[in-house]
């Protein structure tokens, strides 16, 4: 499988959430975590219009990410991206994370967030470098058994 390849099906196969390291406004870079979905080249998040998150990508679109577990074999995908705010996609985006992660919106988390006052907005983060890295073949002797993990070729 070539790179592009191994880094598209990890991507899509993983339900871990995304690492989304910006700059607030003090200057000082944050990460956080959320549910994301690859689709078309580009990741996609969701998250209220007024979160402080949205802030700080507005004001600074520059970017990285990165998806991987914290259980070993360690592996994952992560690079720099260009985030762009859309006002129009956040609720869809939100009920498709919440089928992707929690099975369905019939459970009371996913009512809990689709509950949420004020509006839902989409982001999406147009990666302009992937790196990734796998560490399964270094980790071998060291682990009592073979992991069934998706990873990164």
């Amino acid at each position: 499988m070539n790179s592009e390849a191994s880094i598209e099906n990890y991507l899509q196969e993983s339900k871990i959430p995304l690492r989304l390291s910006c700059v607030m406004e003090s200057g000082w870079p944050v990460v956080l975590s959320l549910w994301y979905l690859f689709e078309e080249g580009s990741l996609f998040c969701a998250t209220p219009e007024h979160a402080r998150v949205v802030a700080y990508l507005l004001a600074e679109p520059r970017c990285s990410f990165e998806v991987a577990s914290d259980q070993p074999p360690y592996c994952g995908v992560r690079g720099r991206a260009v985030a762009t705010i859309d006002h129009d996609r956040g609720v869809e985006i939100l009920e498709r994370l919440l089928c992707r992660y929690l099975g369905d919106a019939n459970n009371p988390l996913a009512k809990k967030l689709l509950g949420r006052p004020g509006p839902e907005v989409a982001i999406r983060l147009d990666p302009q470098n992937f790196f990734i890295w796998n560490f399964t073949d270094r980790m071998a002797d060291s682990l009592a058994s073979k992991s069934a993990k998706v990873c990164p070729g």
